[in-house]
């Protein structure tokens, strides 16, 4: 069944988000149509403002609202270390644990030959220059755990095999609280490689 032109159009603007199928972006147009039209004005303006005001940062590649982000304008963080990640949510997730005081870059994803995403597509010739130019003592592969994200890591510390930048990887493991029972084969197979004394010296 079709209301019209109008509504299914509006139906698969919805799906362009990630997770939302047809019945959800039905259940999104209607509600909306229907009870929160007042809303979906503020959510049209809100969209319209942040695509055009919204940009990246000219130093890291996340999202910014100015040539130059927030964190990379902080004097404060640490300038000799770098932590890259795929996406601008990643840099949210790290900066919401209050732990890392350097700074970031956002690759455009991860390598992926099969669906077209080579270095120069991910970013990775402006990484190595920021590394270059910057001085960069540490950096900090925070790439998700996922066979792209592996690669994407170990195909940057080659490039950078024979400079003196120190590359770390982000630990992975058994989450805190989890059970052994419950935890994946693949998740065990990194806590045992990066296993650490229990008792430092």
């Amino acid at each position: 069944m079709s209301f019209g032109p109008l509504i299914d159009e509006l139906v698969d603007a919805f799906r362009v988000l990630p997770g939302v199928g047809q019945k959800t972006a039905q259940r999104m147009a209607l509600t909306i149509l229907e009870q929160q039209r007042a809303g979906g004005v503020r959510l049209s303006k809100a969209l319209a403002k942040s695509i055009d005001g919204v940009g990246r940062c000219e130093s890291c590649n996340n999202l910014s609202e100015t040539s130059c982000c927030a964190i990379c304008a902080n004097p404060a963080r640490e300038q000799g270390t770098l932590c890259v990640v795929e996406s601008p949510s990643d840099v949210l997730a790290i900066e919401q644990t209050h732990q890392y005081k350097g700074r970031y870059f956002v690759l455009n994803g991860s390598l992926s030959p099969i669906d077209g995403r080579g270095p120069n597509e991910v970013g990775i010739p402006e990484l190595i220059h920021r590394i270059n130019v910057n001085q960069i003592n540490e950096l900090i592969m925070a790439t998700n755990p996922t066979v792209e994200g592996e690669a994407t890591a170990y195909y940057i510390a080659e490039l950078l095999a024979e400079s003196t930048v120190l590359v770390t990887r982000l630990a992975h493991g058994i989450p805190l609280g989890g059970e052994l029972g419950f935890v994946d084969g693949g998740t065990l197979s990194h806590a045992f490689t990066g296993r650490k004394p229990l008792q430092d010296d």
